[in-house]
């Protein structure tokens, strides 16, 4: 049997590499490998005039994270959320939420979207109904392993 087995592997060799070329790539695509090491940068810039708009809280992460987070209030009464020198480990799918003090991570928070990059500054619009002093603290979260990963309290500025 081990006969008849090695001699039609060796006449559909060809056959069976071409087959498994999209099985391979779909393999990549859904794990993305390169992420363990690859840190991607951005620096977006503040997304307001320097006049009028007032910082309200602010907070420092702990955990296996680094970085400050500042919310700011727009003259109209938008808020947005900050993050600066913000860094994360790499191969995490890590997620933004604003959360009640000590509570899980994706159970009742405000889902403020998926982490853009590994490190830098960048921006989160904040829901309109987001009460910071009930929301008072941003969790990054990572969704594969469903746990929190660190954790900034936001303290008035």
């Amino acid at each position: 049997m081990t006969m008849h087995l090695s001699a039609w592997l060796s006449r559909h060799k060809r056959i069976l590499t071409i087959a498994s070329l999209p099985i391979l790539a779909a393999l990549w695509w859904a794990f993305r490998p390169e992420k363990l090491w690859i840190n991607q940068r951005v620096n977006e810039p503040a997304p307001f005039a320097t006049s009028g708009t007032q910082p309200i809280f602010t907070g420092r992460f702990d955990g296996k994270t680094g970085g400050h987070v500042t919310v700011f209030q727009k003259p109209g009464g938008e808020k947005y959320l900050r993050l600066r020198e913000f860094t994360v480990p790499d191969g995490v799918d890590a997620y933004v939420e604003l959360a009640k003090d000590g509570s899980k991570a994706g159970v009742d928070g405000i889902d403020l979207g998926p982490l853009r990059r590994d490190a830098g500054d960048r921006n989160y619009d904040l829901p309109a109904p987001a009460d910071l002093t009930k929301y008072n603290a941003v969790v990054i979260y990572d969704k594969r392993s469903d746990s929190a990963f660190s954790l900034a309290k936001l303290e008035p500025f």
